[in-house]
């Protein structure tokens, strides 16, 4: 999944509708939306449904651009109809647009499962969402990928927080701008390119423009926000553009690994610190040892020596001699007194 692709989204809203009866809060399609933009360009979107019983919701789905089709009620017809009407658009626009590669059937409804297999079949990414409580495991298990309603608020807190400080049209532009690198991220994107950034900016917030927040260029905007530590940019060696390669939690993951390293690194120097100064102790022992064997060898024998010397019919005055008290002339040898 990229930004080229081309998405058409099918609501089954009767049987949305069935998810929140239970429920205090109502369906928003902003929510769906929001996520939706993040797997591509939206170009088609249709909700089908007998709008009498759901007034409440048209002004939402209007402002969302939603085209509304009108299913007569179940009392007319003995059946419900929307089924077959989403099943017709959808292989008829499978069949007619051929830049459409991505078909979004918003239902938990297990009668659309021939729906998704012929998607398939065409060579069609097909995405389902849905409620949890009504969702088919046979049509979850059959899409591509599935999306549950419940989960589209779960979005993880971006970090670090933006500083109040910070003027609010830049602040917003921010925001903006760690939204996007995380639905990126969720996409599975490995290679984060500044215009890949731009792109789901522009497709989150069609009217975004760095102009606006006070930046000449995106780059200007992405080196500020590398500047407040909120990413960190790498450029690229052939294209020569910004490619963003940290961000949010992923800098203090980061921060947090340089610390566990350096206290490797602390740890391993005092050990080679007190090897060493174990294996200087050790060689500075046996020298010492056998100096003082030497030196007690030595004193052992100055006795012997000092007699040897002063026996001895030489013509020197030795200076054991004169220690040990004995005058020696060097007639002595020969005149004995």
């Amino acid at each position: 999944m990229n930004g080229d692709n081309s998405l058409a989204v099918f609501i089954d809203f009767e049987n949305l509708a069935m998810g929140f009866q239970n429920r205090r809060e109502r369906f928003d399609i902003e929510r769906v939306l929001e996520r939706l933009v993040e797997k591509g360009k939206i170009v088609v979107k249709k909700a089908y449904c007998d709008w009498s019983r759901f007034p409440q919701y048209t002004g939402p789905l209007h402002e969302a651009a939603i085209e509304l089709i009108e299913i007569p009620r179940r009392t007319q017809t003995g059946k419900n109809s929307a089924d077959i009407r989403l099943v017709v658009d959808a292989i008829d626009l499978a069949y007619s647009k051929e830049h459409i590669n991505t078909f979004v059937i918003v239902s938990g409804d297990s009668d659309f499962s021939p729906l998704v297999s012929k998607l398939k079949e065409l060579g069609k990414h097909v995405i389902g969402l849905g409620m949890q409580e009504s969702t088919s495991d046979l049509l979850r298990d059959n899409c591509d990928e599935f999306i549950y309603y419940e989960d589209l608020g779960k979005v993880p807190a971006l970090t670090p927080l933006l500083d109040t400080t910070i003027p609010e049209t830049k602040r917003k532009a921010f925001e903006l701008l760690l939204e996007s690198l995380l639905a990126l991220r969720r996409e599975n994107k490995e290679v984060l390119w500044s215009s890949m950034i731009k792109d789901t900016m522009k497709r989150k917030k069609p009217s975004f423009n760095e102009s606006y927040h006070g930046y000449r260029t995106f780059s200007e905007l992405l080196e500020d926000a590398q500047r407040l530590g909120l990413l960190e940019l790498e450029t690229d060696a052939r294209s020569r553009t910004y490619v963003v390669t940290r961000f949010g939690a992923e800098m203090k993951e980061k921060t947090a690994a340089a610390r566990d390293d350096a206290a490797r690194g602390t740890r391993r120097r005092r050990r080679g610190g007190e090897a060493r100064r174990k294996s200087q102790r050790s060689d500075s022992a046996v020298p010492a040892t056998n100096e003082n064997r030497e030196a007690t060898s030595t004193r052992a024998g100055e006795p012997a020596r000092e007699q040897e010397r002063v026996g001895t019919p030489s013509g020197e005055v030795w200076p054991a001699a004169t220690e040990l008290g004995l005058a020696v002339s060097p007639n002595s040898a020969n005149n004995p007194s």
